[in-house]
């Protein structure tokens, strides 16, 4: 026999636009905190639009794009690293060594696409060994590629005694870091295929789904059977591989290669990653955030150029907004912990 309700019982509260609108509006929320880097991106683009006319322009979009690919394809790579928990400073003297070596393999009368394939296959195996290390030793990534970061400098300076190499590269090979296609520089389609390709990897493959596991519990995921110290020595593999693929486009546009490039591209990298939402401490974030930070940052620093400001402000200006992204970030973890 069913009690009957008195008039003591409180009644549900009922929102006045109907039942529906509470959850539209936590719906609205969600997406609001999900894409706030879209927002904040499209914010900066109108901003920079109404601050500099220029801004706007096929030619400043096509150099904006060009500028920002060999930035965005390493932190592609180091996007992989950091959700395993892990991280990789030696991205930037891969980078300048692969650059150095495509460009004295062409000078033997290398075929270029051979001297492309064994720059990236020296990237790959500079991040292997560094991953190896610390997966299989326990040593901590940052200071196997701290080692990293001086040592393949080193080997880069050694290779032409720190000097330049390069000088008559193939046209074709010329076009991989410097042609268009139309007002669209060649370079920055193969930020946007890496992009994707990697976007794939992690939401489409099981060795995707090794990485979050990883990243998010590393005794867990090897408890569970995963082969964690080879997925840590995968992700570093890839990094480097893709750190000599920038070293690549960037002597492929100068028509030259430099051992002194990519100085501090590792901060550039890790700038990205982290205010593209990426935990530093591993399992959640993704390729999209890291690809839509690489290119705000790109913005930023552009709408700095075109109004005249000094790189010291702008670096002033990054460090700042950093600081802001974490702090959002933090702020978006706690929020989901308590949903």
């Amino acid at each position: 026999m069913s009690t009957p309700t008195t008039a003591a019982e409180p009644t549900p509260a009922t929102d006045d636009r109907g039942p529906g609108a509470g959850s539209t509006r936590r719906r609205g929320a969600d997406l609001v905190v999900k894409f706030n880097l879209v927002l904040v991106f499209l914010a900066l683009c109108v901003v920079a639009t109404l601050l500099a006319p220029e801004f706007l322009t096929t030619r400043n979009m096509s150099n904006l794009l060009q500028q920002s690919a060999l930035t965005g394809i390493v932190a592609v790579g180091m996007t992989l690293v950091i959700l395993t928990a892990g991280i990789d400073l030696s991205v930037g003297s891969v980078a300048a060594f692969g650059g150095m070596t495509v460009a004295l393999l062409i000078d033997k009368d290398i075929n270029f696409l051979l001297a492309i394939a064994a720059s990236l296959a020296a990237g790959a195996l500079f991040g292997a060994v560094m991953g190896g290390l610390s997966a299989y030793l326990s040593l901590p990534a940052f200071m196997t590629t701290l080692a990293g970061l001086t040592a393949i400098r080193g080997l880069t300076y050694l290779l032409t005694d720190g000097e330049p190499a390069g000088g008559d590269l193939p046209h074709t090979f010329q076009l991989l870091g410097g042609g268009f296609i139309g007002y669209v520089p060649i370079v920055g389609l193969i930020f946007v295929a890496v992009a994707l390709a990697a976007g794939l990897l992690l939401r489409g493959t099981t060795f995707g789904e090794y990485i979050y596991a990883v990243g998010s519990n590393k005794e867990a995921a090897r408890l569970s059977g995963l082969p964690v110290r080879g997925v840590i020595t995968a992700v570093f593999a890839i990094s480097g591989a893709l750190s000599a693929l920038a070293g690549v486009l960037l002597t492929s546009r100068l028509t030259i290669g430099q051992p002194t490039a990519f100085s501090g591209l590792e901060l550039d990298a890790i700038a990205a990653v982290v205010l593209g939402g990426t935990n530093l401490f591993g399992g959640r974030g993704g390729v999209m955030g890291t690809f839509v930070a690489v290119l705000l940052l790109s913005v930023l620093r552009n709408l700095c150029n075109l109004m005249g400001l000094g790189s010291f402000f702008q670096m002033v200006v990054t460090g700042l907004i950093l600081v802001i992204a974490l702090i959002l970030n933090m702020l978006i973890e706690k929020r989901g912990s308590r949903a």
